[in-house]
């Protein structure tokens, strides 16, 4: 086995990830995601030191391996006692993350994320398997004090457990600690019950995050330009990428927001997050998922204004039009509201001689919606709210163009009861769809937008064996017979053309008149030429802008 002390080299080791940087509520909800995170990557952390009101320095555990812990037979008594004493645990892994608390606030840094071993191929072996969680010690404490003896109380931990692998020494141990005082079980319970605060599925918030969002903006909305959060395991986080996309108000050129390109690092920190979900949310009854979408819908309908006026600045299309957007997305949340009656499988008795068939729905697991830029609010609405009513978890990436309302909606889901990592948000453009293809944790791909680019997802993604959902190539055509209406076929022929801007999937391109265009041209030119170009802003707007120059070219050549 090569010594550790030799090893000059650290990348010759396989890459294990470190945890994506964030702002954190609270010191141990920082502790926690990265522990967490560290395990999905192979590695272990303990604290090597915390001033718990300021700092915390977390280091990597390399299993409990100590230096000098065979001695030479020759040695005399008092020198081996010597030497055992002096015999210091293996942590000498050069990985390091630093969380410090900043205006009530405690946000993480990777001081340095490269080690110097092989990743842990099973996790239980490691020492830190063998600890017992915070429940687990007031559980010791109250069984304690009932009159149970060591193995007794590991015997009723395991019920529960049947996992543990702590032994009677280690419940010895834990005695041992709460005579002492070095643990109190007050503590432990406060403690406890953030825990479940963050990780409750009923649709209610800690005081502490309550608190916290009543008195400080995060720090991505004080940024001028506010930059555009990830969504990653609950909570909004700005990007660690320095590479990021303006977003231009299309009327005013004016910058409102800048989209940073999401890392690898959140983009994997994003699918840990939806994977660590998924187990907890797929066992949650169907009823209590309704619930949350119930409530999201009385959310939208709340801030429907604020989503209209964001979509009309960052896409540009007319008020009337972004309120149709937002409608449209919402017929899909209340389906979604109705699902449990879609949920039930089937069940056909005696087929054949002795069998029946029957079928069951379940989950796929983490599943991922890529979005145009023509309906921000309706295209990830009609993704995400089916998707994880029916027990999935979701990564969310929008238009890199106009992501606002997306994300948006993404805080009303959260503050509908949404539980932590069910729904993740991830930005980027070439990159990150190729991450979400090649990822083998993400199950199902939903896509929609142009035909080349739908090809390429879907050859690349069903290659690793997932399922797609591509809509790709619409063309609209419109048929007009004879015996029309001429008031009502122009007004539909004009809104269906230029609607918009003609910047969507099924703008009509070609109408064909039968029997003749004579009738009907001088006419159509008339209702264009009325047609009121201006902001979206504005209340007499027919027509807003294009999304962007490059928009403009394509709307020309098509």
């Amino acid at each position: 086995m090569m010594d550790i002390e030799s090893c000059t080299e650290l990348n010759e080791f396989p890459q294990m990830l470190p945890p994506p940087p964030g702002t954190f509520v609270d010191r141990e909800e920082l502790i926690q995601h990265v522990g967490d995170f560290a395990v999905s990557q192979g590695y272990v952390v303990t604290i090597k030191q915390s001033k718990r009101d300021r700092v915390v320095v977390l280091g990597c555990d390399r299993g409990g391996v100590y230096r000098n812990r065979r001695k030479p037979a020759d040695e005399s008594s008092a020198e081996r006692t010597r030497r055992r004493k002096t015999g210091s645990r293996l942590t000498n892994c050069p990985f390091e993350a630093v969380g410090k608390k900043d205006d009530g606030l405690w946000i993480l840094t990777i001081k340095n994320g490269t080690h110097n071993h092989e990743p842990i191929k099973d996790i239980s072996e490691h020492p830190s398997a063998r600890r017992f969680t915070e429940r687990e010690i007031v559980l010791i404490k109250e069984m304690t004090e009932a009159g149970l003896k060591p193995r007794q109380i590991l015997k009723r931990l395991r019920q529960n457990n049947p996992d543990l692998l702590s032994t009677p020494k280690h419940v010895y141990n834990v005695k041992a600690k709460l005579r002492q005082g070095n643990m109190t079980v007050e503590n432990l319970r406060n403690s406890l019950q953030i825990m479940r605060n963050f990780k409750s599925l009923r649709p209610q918030k800690s005081a502490v995050r309550n608190n916290y969002l009543a008195v400080t903006e995060p720090s991505w909305r004080q940024r001028n330009p506010p930059r555009v959060p990830n969504l990653i395991g609950g909570r909004f986080v700005d990007s660690q990428s320095f590479v990021s996309i303006d977003v231009l108000n299309p009327a005013t050129q004016q910058v409102i927001s800048q989209v940073p390109l999401t890392t690898n690092e959140e983009f994997k920190a994003a699918v840990f997050a939806a994977k660590r979900a998924f187990p907890l949310w797929r066992n949650t009854p169907i009823a209590t998922r309704q619930r949350i979408m119930f409530k999201f819908q009385e959310l939208i309908h709340r801030d429907i204004d604020k989503l209209a006026m964001n979509i009309t600045a960052e896409h540009g299309k007319t008020l009337k039009d972004a309120y149709g957007d937002v409608l449209r997305g919402l017929e899909e949340v209340e389906h979604a509201c109705g699902l449990a009656t879609l949920q039930m499988g089937e069940f056909v008795s005696n087929v054949s001689n002795g069998i029946d068939t029957y079928s069951i729905r379940e989950p796929l697991g983490v599943c991922a919606g890529i979005c145009p830029f023509d309906f921000p609010a309706m295209i990830p609405l009609w993704m995400f709210p089916l998707a994880v009513t029916c027990g999935n978890t979701f990564i969310l990436k929008p238009s890199e163009k106009d992501p606002g309302a997306a994300v948006m909606l993404a805080e009303l889901a959260v503050e509908a009861g949404l539980p932590n990592g069910v729904l993740n948000i991830v930005h980027g453009s070439n990159e990150i769809v190729n991450a979400i293809c090649d990822d083998d944790d993400i199950k199902a791909i939903s896509f929609v937008g142009p035909n080349v680019a739908g090809t390429y997802i879907y050859a690349r993604a069903s290659a690793k064996g997932k399922r797609i959902q591509s809509n790709v190539g619409a063309k609209n055509h419109a048929v007009v017979m004879p015996d029309a209406s001429m008031d009502a076929t122009l007004n539909a022929l004009v809104a269906a053309g230029f609607g918009a801007a003609g910047q969507k999937c099924m703008a009509l391109s070609t109408v064909i008149f039968v029997g003749g265009l004579n009738p009907w041209e001088d006419k159509l030119v008339e209702h264009a030429k009325a047609i009121k170009v201006n902001a979206g802003t504005e209340p007499d707007a027919d027509l807003g802008p294009v999304i962007s120059k490059q928009g403009t070219f394509l709307i020309v050549d098509r």
